[in-house]
């Protein structure tokens, strides 16, 4: 399973590179950031999903910037994964009524530090939409990251704390290179698909063809005393949960 997710992002990264696609710092070993983020962007702007969604939960990529920009502009609660979930408050929330810049640059990660409150898991509110980043998707919904674990964290911290149910729907923005077809995209049983995936060309609405998603939390048993180390957050409720 490793080694096939490993090769498939070696696919991907290779592929975006030598269409020209991929915008600095480059495709490899990160949610690249893609030609045309700023079109697929808007292409789930006029989704219902997004005119439904009045808080969304969003990755901190580049890739996924013109998403939360726009969130912003329409009045949408942002609440944003602090990168690699590494403040004991892991999320910042970004109000568009208070923001001491204009969207843009308050939806980045320097400006959210400007803009934003930190907030613990408990002080989030649900949300109706959340958005991830992808280094491949299937047409299936299956989601590839780019190895971390964090997307997945994220997504197991909020459902446990009930602020993702089984009507939210999770969006990713690509470029149509990293779209797979279905059953290409390896997954293991922590892994969540996606409900839409959107490109500059077109919506894919994988909710007929989509696996289930986690509903179990945290799967202890499969992290790291490292990984645990590195998150404030996991270190707290690993002591409970030893406990």
């Amino acid at each position: 399973m490793l080694a096939a997710k490993a090769a498939l992002r070696d696919e991907v990264w290779a592929a975006l590179t030598e269409a020209g696609v991929a915008r600095f710092p480059g495709a490899r070993n990160r949610i690249s950031n893609f030609t045309g983020a700023e079109a697929a962007a808007q292409r789930l702007r006029e989704t219902d999903a997004w005119r439904a969604a009045e808080a969304v939960k969003s990755n901190p990529d580049s890739a996924q910037l013109p998403v939360r920009q726009r969130a912003l502009e329409d009045g949408k609660t942002v609440y944003m994964a602090v990168p690699r979930l590494a403040e004991p408050e892991p999320f910042f929330l970004l109000d568009p009524d208070h923001l001491a810049d204009p969207p843009r640059k308050a939806a980045s990660i320097a400006g959210a530090s400007r803009s934003a409150r930190r907030v613990t898991v408990a002080e989030l509110s649900p949300v109706q939409l959340v958005v991830t980043g992808c280094v491949a998707v299937g047409e299936d919904g299956a989601r590839l990251g780019k190895g971390g674990g964090f997307a997945d964290l994220e997504f197991a911290l909020a459902t446990a704390a009930g602020l993702i149910g089984p009507e939210t729907v999770v969006v990713t923005t690509v470029h149509e290179l990293q779209v797979r077809p279905a059953g290409s995209v390896p997954t293991a049983a922590h892994d969540a698909p996606v409900d839409l995936v959107v490109t500059p060309e077109r919506v894919l609405d994988c909710r007929g063809r989509r696996g289930d998603r986690p509903v179990d939390g945290i799967r202890w048993a499969e992290l790291t005393e490292e990984k645990i180390a590195a998150i404030p957050l996991l270190r707290a409720l690993s002591a409970g949960h030893r406990g």
